[in-house]
């Protein structure tokens, strides 16, 4: 007699929780974009290393000009990438570019429209307070502060930081190493297929999503239905973080993998989910290694992928929140279905008045990739759910394999 079925939330919380993330490595920042900060990352240099403007315009003091027009010569000109020049003195301007340091005695910058120049002398037009358009020393970061705690990720704002630190490598965790296998008799060479063979898509595609999803990812190939020549290229495999099979975990007479695995000493933590598409998905432990059976069929074995093995990529990967969740919204057509499993339907959304409106695609075949390349999220009916009205409330996941 088969387990009952594990419910998807379950299943996905066993997985995280074995799941940690993997060793710290050095990496340059541009290699590190998308990555995950393993420790806290302290300021090298104080930045903006002096007060300086954040304006074209004039220097000034402003007690010189609480009373406007007020006429003060102008003794300098200040541009960005030079010392702040000489001390400014009662009655004495400076003109002075965005970026560059404020001078000595000077407290204000009047920006270049609020003036008018004459000859030598500029009429200042508005009574400026101290500190006005003047970024201050230190106002992005100083010397020795936190910059970026641990568990940020390295975006291109946080690598702009980093760069204008003059940090050339920082340590973030290690990509996982993931291999792809796709197994059956009815995968053809691509350039010779026999009659009633198929061409491998799920190959390619879960090793592209691997890629997506952050890991340094191989497709290892096709196997045979074949005990000796999968027992092989499954032993092959066995160094990587993750190894993701497609097809050959179900019940059929030549689906191989869960029994070679385990007369190879993996540890099997469940097999078979309350879920369509994608119930005969298996998860094992083999040594340090984490491997996912994915169903075969291509929709089944994408929709998996995205729900069970992109958070356990992201969780490897040091990511604080590996599986975001799903978001609110709301069916545009009624729905029903059996109690029992939970639907992952492929709808597309719109938004109206704030709200997100979902409509399944006509098509949810297990093997139907165009209604997959047409979704935009998965619409989500939980198992003990059997209809839902227009207008009712559902879950959304967000698709990440669009474009």
């Amino acid at each position: 007699m088969s387990p009952p079925l594990l419910a998807a939330p379950e299943a996905l919380a066993r997985i995280l929780a074995e799941c940690t993330p993997l060793p710290a490595e050095l990496a340059g920042v541009q290699q590190a974009l998308g990555r995950v900060l393993a420790m806290d990352l302290a300021a090298a240099r104080t930045q903006p290393p002096l007060d300086n403007s954040a304006m074209d315009g004039y220097a000034v003091r402003a007690a010189d000009c609480q009373e406007t027009p007020a006429p003060l010569k102008v003794v300098d000109r200040l541009f960005a990438g030079v010392g702040p020049g000489q001390p400014l003195g009662p009655g004495q301007a400076v003109r002075i570019m965005t970026g560059a340091p404020i001078p000595p005695g000077a407290d204000a910058v009047v920006m270049q429209e609020r003036t008018r120049l004459d000859g030598s002398t500029v009429q200042v037009l508005e009574r400026p307070s101290p500190g006005h358009n003047i970024r201050p020393a230190g106002e992005d970061a100083r010397e020795g502060q936190l910059l970026l705690e641990a568990g940020s990720v390295i975006g291109l704002a946080e690598a702009a930081l980093v760069w204008g630190q003059g940090i050339p490598v920082v340590p973030v965790f290690r990509r996982p190493r993931v291999g792809v296998l796709s197994t059956g008799d009815e995968l053809g060479d691509p350039a010779a297929p026999l009659p009633g063979q198929i061409l491998d898509s799920n190959g390619p595609m879960l090793t592209a999503a691997a890629a997506r999803a952050g890991a340094e990812a191989i497709h290892l190939g096709r196997c045979l239905d074949d005990p000796d020549a999968l027992r092989a290229a499954l032993e092959a495999a066995r160094h990587l973080d993750v190894l993701i099979t497609s097809a050959g975990a179900s019940v059929g007479e030549r689906d191989l993998v869960r029994g070679v695995l385990q007369s190879l000493g993996a540890q099997e933590r469940f097999w078979r989910l309350a879920i369509k598409p994608g119930k005969p998905l298996a998860w094992a432990r083999w040594g340090n290694a984490h491997v996912f059976s994915l169903p075969g069929n291509p929709v089944s074995a994408l929709v998996t992928f995205e729900l069970f093995v992109r958070p356990a990529l992201r969780k490897l990967a040091g990511h604080p929140a590996p599986a975001p969740g799903e978001l609110p919204g709301r069916t545009a057509v009624a729905l029903r279905k059996a109690a029992g499993l939970r639907h992952y339907l492929r709808a597309t959304v719109s938004f109206r008045d704030g709200t997100a409106w979902a409509t399944p695609l006509p098509t949810q075949g297990s093997g139907a990739l165009r209604s997959a390349a047409q979704a935009t999220h998965l619409l989500v009916l939980p198992e003990d759910v059997t209809e839902r009205a227009p207008g009712d409330p559902v879950g959304l996941v967000p698709l990440n394999w669009l474009a």
